[in-house]
């Protein structure tokens, strides 16, 4: 008969956040996924003005594990909308992007002089 050990297993919880952003990229080897929380941090004592704070997660799975990945996200996202009705867009993110694209053809119109900032 096998003698039994006990095994002491020490388990580090990930702090959760709200992802505002995500960011994917890939190399042969694996599919890189970083997520990202952006929270701006204002301090009436300052003089500096609001400070931006951006926290980011960083998972990286294999290939196959992120085909996986896909294939389940899809299940619960269709179960979702069985559950709960069609996700769509929200009317205020459809709102900024017709005036960030509205704004994108009248700077076109205009000459501007190049920056290093974007």
């Amino acid at each position: 008969m096998m003698e039994q050990k006990n095994l002491n297993v020490s388990v580090h919880e990930g702090d959760a956040f709200f992802c505002h952003e995500l960011s994917v990229n890939y190399n042969p080897l694996q599919v890189i996924l970083d997520f990202k929380s952006v929270t701006p941090r204002v301090d009436i004592r300052s003089k500096q003005g609001p400070i931006i704070n951006i926290k980011h997660n960083v998972v990286m799975v294999d290939p196959y594990h992120a085909k996986k990945m896909v294939e389940l996200l899809a299940k619960v996202v269709s179960d979702y909308e069985k559950d709960f009705g069609k996700i769509v867009k929200p009317k205020a993110v459809a709102k900024m992007e017709k005036k960030m694209k509205d704004k994108q053809v009248t700077d076109k119109k205009t000459i501007s002089t190049p920056t290093y900032f974007g």
